[in-house]
Formats: C-alpha cells, structure tokens, sequence
C-alpha cells in the first residue's frame, strides 16, 4: 500500500480526473488526500476523499484574466502550504496538478517524486508551457525542467479527436514521460430514444457566460427536440429567459446526461467535451475564453469532424442553424460514435491508477 497527496486548485475542469484518479487509487486500497482550495471541500468529501485546505488562500477565487491565471500558477504560497502537509503527511508521491508549476518547482528542487496531472490537450499545454518559460525564469523558477523530471506526466485525454489511435507503448513511470490515461468518465454508446440536445456550458462565472447562456437558449427555442440545461454554480435560472420547453438541471452527472443526447453545446471545455465525444455524441463549441484552451478543443472538434465551432457572440438564429445542421448531419454521427468506441477502449482511471501505482513503487 502507498500513499499519494493530490494537489490540486478550483478549477472546474480538472475536479473531474482528480476524483475520478484518486478514487481508483483509493479502491486499489492506497492512501490518498487531496489539498486544494476551501472551495473545493464539499465536492472531494462527498466524493469519500479526504481533503485539506490551502491554509495561505482562503476564499480563493480565482481573478478572470492572464494576471489572476499567471499569480495562481506561480504562487509560492501554495508551495509551502504542500511542503508543510508533506512533513505530516508523507507520501510516496504527489500528484500535481499542471498548472501548480510554483508547487512543481518546489518539489523538484527538494528532490521529492511528483507525477504531473494534465487535464486539457497535452500538445496545447505543452506548447502554452514552452510559453511560460521566459516569465517563470524571470521568477526565479523552472517550467521545462520540472515537466522533464516529472515521473509521469498523465493526461486525462486520448491522443486525439481522430481514431484509429495510434498504439500505446506501455505504462511507464520513467521521468518525462507522457502517458494519455483516457476519459475520466464511464462512458457507453449514447442512444437517445428522441432527438436530444444538451446545452452544458462552463462552472465558472466568465464575463460573457450569461449572454451566451441566452443565445444558446434563444437558439433553440421552438426547436422540435427535447432540450435539457444544466446551468453550474455560476449562473442561475433568474438570470436569463428560458423556453418553457427546456429541461433546466442544475446540475447531472456526465455518465447520466449523454447516453440520451444527440448534440452537446458546450464552450469547448475539455472535460465535458471529451465526456460527450466518450459516448459518440458530436459537439458544437461555443468558446467563451479565447486564452484558454476552449478555442483549441474547439478546432479540434471541428477538423476531426466530429463537431463544429463558431463565435460565443453568433446571433441564435446562426447557433440554431448549426445545431440543425448536425443533427442531421449523418456522417458526423458516424464519426462521432467511431471515437466514442474509441475512447471508451481507455480504462482512464484505472490506467492512471496503474502507473502512478508503478512510479510510487507500489
């Protein structure tokens, strides 16, 4: 039995493979505790993980924009939050997550075993981290480095919106090495018994969120299909006008949503799109962060043909045409559902489980 800390931030996308790893792990009999922000608490508790609070970022929040992101992944502070829980709680291995490069950098230099979890396109993070190298040198701290020595680096992803898949070599916990774990989500074969729309859109409160929330609803008002909403913590139904036609769910789990759908709208977070292609349901993108890789999986979306991409701000009248035009689009189905068995031949947590078991020499 070993012991593994997560590290991790209230980030919305990435609650899900933190979970989902950790939980394989705990099932696996291993110790795992997760640290992270006091936002994120209840969701890791209820999930049977135990769960620890930055104690030097209270309330964090995070701030919208390149300067709230680039304070957060070099904040020193939460360093030493996870080097002072590591002198209590010592682990085999932390788990980091990605963006926590000022928690990587410390950890590497005090010679302590780290894996690396990624939760977005592996080539977008690893070309907006070459990126990040100039600002973190004039910090005082390696980006390169730290992702060179990390042992592994897991990406709850696939290798690309376009099956076949190339063959996977197997597991290693050799330091830089990458290895695609898959979907962090059960996932089957969705078959919607009506055409079924789902309208899915980000967890966090993005300046342009409620104005595209409307488009999308106003898009598909009178739509002759079933349409079902869920909202998140950073909108409420108050705020907007909604068909009276529209199913509104604060929230529903993936596994429970896309077995019935035709066609997600979402903003082309990585997470649910990836959850929705794992069951063969195509995808219109609505990005509503162009710094984020929101317009990336977008465009992947699009050239692997599994989907479409287009403007936050196109009118309803545009997103309704889209969305008509895939569902009826019978080869994007035939595609999309070609991924999904694709992606569903990934165990996700279990192959993330696996080598993060090896690298821990469990």
């Amino acid at each position: 039995m070993a012991r593994f800390v997560f590290v991790t931030w209230d980030g919305g996308g990435n609650r899900m493979p933190t979970i989902a790893i950790a939980r394989a792990l705990q099932q696996r009999g291993h110790d795992v505790l997760v640290l992270g922000h006091d936002s994120q608490a209840d969701a890791y508790r209820a999930s049977g993980l135990p769960f620890t609070a930055f104690a030097s970022a209270p309330g964090f929040v995070l701030v919208p924009g390149p300067r709230g992101l680039l304070n957060l992944v070099f904040d020193r502070r939460i360093a030493d939050d996870t080097v002072a829980l590591l002198v209590e709680y010592p682990a085999d291995l932390v788990v980091v997550d990605c963006l926590l490069i000022g928690v990587l950098d410390t950890l590497d230099r005090m010679g302590r075993r780290y894996a690396v979890l990624e939760h977005t396109l592996h080539d977008f993070l690893a070309s907006g981290m070459r990126a990040l190298g100039a600002i973190g040198w004039m910090r005082g701290m390696r980006v390169g480095a730290v992702r060179s020595h990390a042992m592994p680096i897991v990406v709850a992803s696939v290798p690309g919106f376009v099956p076949p898949f190339a063959t996977q070599p197997p597991l290693s916990a050799r330091a830089g090495s990458v290895v695609y774990a898959g979907a962090m989500t059960t996932a089957v074969a969705a078959n919607p018994s009506v055409p079924t729309v789902v309208v899915s859109l980000s967890t966090f409160r993005f300046p342009d969120l409620v104005a595209t929330w409307q488009r999308a609803l106003d898009a598909v008002d009178g739509l002759d299909v079933r349409v079902v909403a869920t909202l998140g913590p950073a909108v409420s139904a108050a705020e907007l006008r909604v068909p009276r036609a529209v199913e509104m769910r604060e929230w529903m789990p993936h596994h429970e949503l896309f077995p019935s759908a035709s066609l997600l709208v979402g903003h082309g977070g990585h997470g649910t799109t990836l959850a929705a292609l794992a069951h063969g349901v195509p995808v219109l993108a609505l990005p509503l962060d162009g710094a984020s890789d929101q317009p990336r999986v977008g465009r992947a979306v699009e050239r692997a043909g599994v989907g479409a991409t287009m403007s936050r701000r196109s009118d309803p009248a545009a997103i309704r045409a889209a969305i008509v035009a895939l569902l009826a689009d019978a080869v994007v189905h035939e595609r999309a559902q070609r991924l999904g068995e694709a992606v569903r031949a990934f165990d996700g947590p279990a192959r993330a489980a696996a080598v993060l078991e090896m690298s821990a020499g469990a």
